[in-house]
């Protein structure tokens, strides 16, 4: 497994994590890491009321990482095509976009 980034995630901004992905397919590697990222007890503790919702199904459908943020906004990433790296990064950047305090934190 890939070894997370230095950056801390925050999950402040965020009200809904949901990811589907089929086990046994190997393109679903990079949504299982992510989910073990945004899944630690670390990480969860930073926003108790935010969701976070594995579906595994055998139906060897597409990986999807669905992020619904407090304001409303959605983001979907497709797993299949991105690493986990790439997910986080996308993840993490938008988050610190919604997040004041975040935006301080980035800059020093």
């Amino acid at each position: 497994m890939a070894a997370p980034s230095k950056a801390t995630v925050v999950l402040k901004a965020v009200k809904k994590i949901t990811l589907r992905f089929c086990p046994f397919e190997s393109n679903a590697q990079s949504t299982r890491e992510f989910l073990c990222m945004v899944g630690s007890e670390k990480v969860r503790a930073t926003n108790m009321n935010c969701e976070v919702i594995s579906m595994v199904k055998h139906d060897k459908s597409e990986p999807v990482v669905d992020i619904t943020y407090v304001d409303g906004e959605r983001l979907v990433m497709k797993g299949a095509n991105l690493s986990s790296r790439e997910m986080l990064s996308s993840f993490q950047s938008r988050c610190i976009a919604k997040d004041p305090q975040a935006k301080a934190a980035a800059k020093k």
